[in-house]
């Protein structure tokens, strides 16, 4: 086992990697920017270090990374997910330097960050593909040419691409010329790859992602599933375990093709296969992440497995100590994603110092968070603050224990998606488990739900009335 890991990264996901490594009896080592000084991870942490320069350059700085784990004689570095937890060249400078990558080979990451490759392989392996174009495209009439053939609407996608970026969808010949360079231009700046390719888009479909563990000894298997169908911009919200709609015997299929997919590029460690499931019960896989997700924190709820544990002692070559007939799906888990973003304004990022913060608790409620009382929320890192997720032995008992428990969870200062979350827990359709992609651009209702006041509005708004009266 390993001495100590380096974990490139920050936040709640930092947080959550220090713990599993604390269980193991294991040191970690954390690295951080200035902006990121007081974060809890980083006092947490057996030890810390500054990197730079600014905000965010560090935590993309393979070489600087790598070269301070060699310094400090860490053994291995956990990427986490986002910055380099998708560089094939990361890891393999890793490799090179004697230090373990806690992720899957360099190999696999290309394969699978890859989506035009990666449509390929599961092509070959018999898994039905979302139809689209034989590979990347640069002029927009060979786009048009498949649009002819497959009908719109479609979608304008980044071979390169994730979280929503570099992706448009089109219903018009007009809207395929418009975007496509569009799409182009913020995969490269997102990815520094702006290729991309153009697939049939399936309307109102859910968004089904199987967890996958794979051993360096061949054993592969699945975590039962997870549905993101319900999505702003592409981007997940709320996430659900196991899915409403799948029957055992889908179920069994589609995790039949994950592990397919994955033994074909000899995965090993955490993975994500990710399908989507049309109105008449056909699925097609889209993609594969490489790495930890955001949302694994709801398989862990219902399966009582580990994962960020199992994804640390399958890079140091144990072998896995379940099978999948030991993999049980146990009762319902949800996972809010709180977040620093105005709902009633398209999302937009909220930043600002937090001026009152108390969590929720209970049976069956989780926290991964990294924030607290009098915490800045900067505009350099992602608007994600914490992760709030519940279980239940039934759905409507999961459902309920959410809403309880975001009406328990107080962030002031800042505008945040808690009372939206709140009023998806309350609304009829998502009670009876009738949503699927479009679930938010279909219940424009939701956006109407009734805002906390801040204390600091508050007292504004009674100096107002103050003056109002002695004017009068």
């Amino acid at each position: 086992m390993f001495k100590k890991i380096l974990i490139a990264n920050r936040g709640e996901i930092a947080m959550r990697i220090i713990r599993a490594c604390r269980e193991l009896n294991i040191n970690t080592a954390a690295i951080y920017s200035e902006v990121d000084s007081t974060g809890i991870y980083v006092k947490k942490a057996d030890e810390s270090y500054l990197v730079g320069p600014g905000p965010v350059k560090g935590f993309l700085d393979s070489k600087q990374i790598v070269g301070l784990a060699k310094r400090i004689d860490a053994d291995a570095i956990h990427p986490g997910y986002g910055f380099l937890s998708e560089n094939a060249e990361f890891a393999e400078l890793c490799h090179a330097s004697s230090i373990t990558f806690i992720g899957p080979s360099p190999r696999a990451i290309t394969l699978m960050g890859s989506k035009v490759l990666a449509r390929e392989l599961a092509e070959s392996v018999g898994v039905p593909i979302v139809p689209g174009t034989a590979g990347t495209i640069t002029d927009v009439k060979d786009g048009l040419a498949f649009a002819k053939t497959a009908g719109y609407p479609v979608m304008i996608k980044a071979s390169a691409g994730g979280g929503g970026r570099g992706l448009r969808v089109v219903r018009s010949d007009a809207e395929l010329r418009e975007n496509m360079e569009v799409a182009s231009r913020e995969a490269q700046a997102s990815f520094g790859d702006g290729s991309v390719f153009i697939e049939k888009y399936i309307e109102r479909p859910h968004h089904i992602e199987f967890q996958i563990l794979g051993d360096r000894h061949g054993h592969i298997i699945h975590l039962g599933e997870r549905d993101c169908s319900i999505q702003r911009r592409h981007q997940k919200l709320i996430e659900i375990a196991p899915s409403l709609i799948l029957t055992k015997e889908l179920r069994e299929e589609m995790g039949n093709a994950a592990i397919a997919i994955a033994k074909a590029v000899n995965y090993d460690n955490a993975g994500t296969v990710e399908f989507l499931l049309d109105q008449s019960g056909k699925f097609y896989f889209i993609e594969m992440n490489p790495r930890l997700q955001v949302e694994h924190t709801v398989t862990e709820q219902i399966t009582a497995i580990d994962i960020v544990r199992n994804q640390i002692k399958i890079a140091a070559g144990l072998p896995l100590n379940v099978q999948q007939k030991d993999v049980m799906l146990q009762g319902h888990a949800i996972q809010c994603r709180i977040n620093a973003e105005d709902p009633k304004n398209n999302f937009t990022p909220c930043t600002g110092t937090i001026t009152a913060y108390l969590s929720p608790g209970g049976i069956g409620v989780r926290i991964d968070g990294a924030v607290y009382k009098d915490y800045t929320v900067s505009p350099y890192y992602d608007a994600l603050l914490a992760k709030l997720t519940v279980r239940g032995r039934s759905w409507d008992e999961t459902v309920n224990r959410m809403r309880r428990s975001l009406e328990e969870y107080v962030i002031r200062g800042l505008k945040t998606t808690i009372p939206f979350m709140e009023a998806i827990m309350q609304e009829s359709d998502f009670l009876a488990g009738r949503f699927d992609t479009s679930y938010l651009d279909t219940h424009p209702d939701l956006y109407a739900y009734q805002e906390f006041q801040q204390p600091e509005d508050l007292a504004l708004a009674l100096s107002a009335a103050i003056a109002a009266y002695e004017g009068l």
